[in-house]
């Protein structure tokens, strides 16, 4: 009798197998380093280090916080070469080179804010291994500090680039904003870009849908402490609207790929839109085609932000689970399926994380 079958491979390369051990111990290490980089982002220790010549634990923490605590950070960020230790002085400082990716003031070269996502997963790790067992998703109740999250992160962006540096890419939007139009924003969170916006366009009106009653609660709240007269916000399911031709231009900053239904979401957009309308989006930038997101520094990161949060969301509402790393390719087409035309697809040096989509209601 013969067989195709064949036996599996059990031979080894010991050089190999030592190199990726010491890999997966490297894997381990720098994750130990996040979580040790949020807390400094959190605490704001990088932007005191900034501040301070080298400097005691002591002196560190004198800035309000517990010396033992800050003597045991500043020794892992000392191990995991973030921090300079100077022994014959027991000092710390933080190089300048260092501090352009850690400290707030650096907007959004800050990539500090980004180590909060291991945290924030981490927190729901139990439940996404049941998941895998038992198939269906996470609600977003499971991710208290969700709208938290995304607000540090996004914030930085939507300050320092969003009116002078991501609008224009989208030909003509300035203008009509400043003359005055119609603009919603689909799943805004905590409403900071409408609220930028508003206040950078006084002459135009603009609204922002989320389903999170204290998302919505945040946006009001900051366009009351702004004193703004032209924003206005809603709780709402986008995939649920049903705006016919009321809005001139509809943004939506990373809030397709995680909706239960993202087809429906695009397609609610473009009816929202009256003719000759500009849909102007945020998304990850990556491709539909996993090979492609091996090249990526944050190829990892897609993969395990939408096993954890993005894709699981969406299956635990018996949506598409389209996940983070959905891509341009596929964007492009579900913008075109939708009914949009002239879909372009804009990269920004200053934004290495986000790719920008415009597409116009014919």
């Amino acid at each position: 009798m013969t067989t195709t079958d064949t036996a599996p491979d059990t031979s080894s390369n010991s050089a190999a197998a030592e190199e990726f051990a010491g890999r997966v111990i490297s894997i381990f290490d720098n994750a130990s380093a996040a979580l040790m980089i949020s807390i400094g982002h959190q605490t704001g220790l990088f932007d005191t280090l900034h501040g301070l010549r080298p400097a005691t634990s002591g002196d560190i923490a004198a800035a309000g916080l517990d010396e033992r605590y800050v003597r045991e950070w500043l020794n892992a960020m000392t191990t995991a070469r973030v921090v300079v230790y100077d022994p014959g002085s027991h000092t710390f400082h933080l190089p300048v080179e260092h501090a352009a990716s850690l400290v707030r003031a650096s907007g959004p070269q800050n990539l500090a804010v980004l180590t909060t996502f291991i945290s924030m997963l981490g927190e729901v790790e139990p439940g996404i291994v049941k998941c895998f067992r038992t198939g269906g998703g996470l609600p977003y109740s499971a991710y208290p500090r969700f709208h938290e999250t995304m607000a540090g992160v996004s914030g930085a962006d939507v300050d320092g680039q969003l009116v002078d540096v991501l609008l224009p890419l989208a030909p003509g939007v300035v203008d009509q904003l400043r003359h005055g139009i119609d603009v919603l924003d689909i799943g805004c969170g905590r409403g900071h870009a409408v609220n930028t916006m508003a206040a950078a366009f006084p002459a135009s009106k603009f609204a922002g849908y989320d389903f999170s009653e204290d998302a919505i609660g945040w946006a009001r709240d900051e366009a009351a402490e702004l004193g703004l007269t032209n924003a206005t916000f809603e709780v709402l399911d986008v995939a649920r609207m049903r705006d016919a031709a009321c809005y001139d231009l509809v943004t939506a900053f990373d809030a397709i790929h995680d909706q239960a239904d993202p087809a429906g979401v695009l397609a609610a957009a473009y009816r929202a839109l009256r003719p000759g309308g500009t849909f102007f989006a945020g998304d990850i930038k990556a491709s539909s085609n996993v090979e492609d997101n091996q090249g990526i520094p944050w190829g990892t990161f897609i993969y395990t932000v939408s096993t954890m949060h993005c894709m699981s969301v969406s299956l635990g509402l018996d949506g598409a689970g389209l996940g983070t790393g959905w891509g341009h390719q596929l964007a492009s087409s579900m913008l075109g399926e939708a009914g949009f035309t002239d879909v372009a697809v804009n990269e920004v040096e200053t934004e290495p994380f986000n790719l920008y989509y415009v597409a116009r209601r014919s």
